[in-house]
């Protein structure tokens, strides 16, 4: 019990500070919605501005409720040599394989996509324009979050291997400083026929990548020294630091467009979880849904439990 609390906390305060930076998962949910066919798009332009705004949603919840930083990693690398042989695809299998409480420890990011993308297909087909755009939104961030090497191991911000802070430099800073320059005219959409296995396959073409994620940057780090990598800043009268502009530069350039590539394969993913859970949904005028006059209070509560909707 007291390792699964530990656990938690490091969790918890691990998400506070590092995940996809506030502007790489703005600019994923809003680009997306450019790549949707015209028929769909036309009701996520109307409220695109709110779809990027709640983009960051799933993240502000990690401070009221507890059990919401599990949904943004998976720790693939605990499950053996060859997890992905290892780890059932289906909830209830893998739940009975290794128990929920394990799953839990572990991180349930791909289950979590799949869930979302369900409760998308349901706001669609029934629900309303509030709805859809919080399932949107949100869909949109766990989405993002699978693209990222370091949401798919242990190791996510270099602490077992002495690179603590690698995780904000990948997925921060580098975005932060290089995104206005990305090309993202990526192709259509394409229709995802089961939308959990590739979830599974995002998660699995992201930890392929935890390797030379943290290789590079510790041959980066080892040919600088500690001024040229970090400079001291204050903030709110406290003393801190922060990676120089020309470290964040020399990573981004031995990554060689690693980040860029997983940004547009976030947002080209995205887009076909939206377009797909409209087609499941019956492709319906998206335009006739009603508005409920609730839209301020969705980032004030949690997800509802998503136990109806395994597979």
């Amino acid at each position: 019990m007291i390792k699964r609390v530990r656990h938690f906390v490091l969790t918890l305060l691990t998400f506070i500070f590092y995940s996809w930076g506030f502007h790489a998962h703005k600019t994923i949910n809003r680009t997306a919605v450019f790549l949707l066919p015209p028929e769909l798009s036309s009701f996520f332009i109307k409220y695109i501005d709110e779809i990027e705004e709640r983009s960051v949603s799933a993240d502000k919840r990690r401070y009221v409720d507890s059990t919401e930083a599990i949904k943004h990693y998976i720790d693939v690398d605990l499950y053996g040599e060859n997890p992905f042989d290892a780890i059932p695809t289906y909830w209830l299998q893998a739940k009975q394989k290794y128990t929920e409480d394990t799953l839990n420890e572990r991180g349930v990011l791909p289950w979590v996509i799949y869930w979302e993308y369900k409760k998308l297909v349901n706001a669609m087909d029934s629900g309303s324009v509030e709805a859809v755009v919080r399932h949107a939104s949100d869909l949109g961030h766990y989405v993002a979050d699978a693209c990222v090497p370091l949401h798919t191991t242990s190791n996510y911000n270099g602490q077992l291997t002495h690179q603590e802070g690698i995780h904000a430099l990948w997925e921060t800073h580098i975005p932060k400083s290089y995104s206005g320059d990305y090309e993202y005219y990526i192709g259509k959409v394409v229709h995802l026929p089961n939308p959990l296995k590739f979830s599974w396959i995002l998660v699995k073409e992201s930890h392929t990548l935890v390797d030379s994620t943290l290789s590079l940057e510790k041959q980066l780090s080892e040919n600088y020294k500690e001024d040229g990598k970090f400079r001291f800043k204050y903030k709110n009268g406290q003393a801190g630091r922060e990676y120089t502009s020309e470290y964040v530069n020399d990573y981004n350039i031995a990554l060689d467009g690693m980040v860029e590539r997983r940004m547009q394969r976030a947002i080209k993913a995205l887009a076909s979880f939206w377009y797909s859970a409209w087609v499941e949904a019956g492709m319906p005028d998206l335009s006739k849904l009603k508005a409920t006059g609730q839209r301020n209070t969705f980032d004030k509560r949690g997800d509802e439990s998503p136990k109806r909707i395994h597979e």
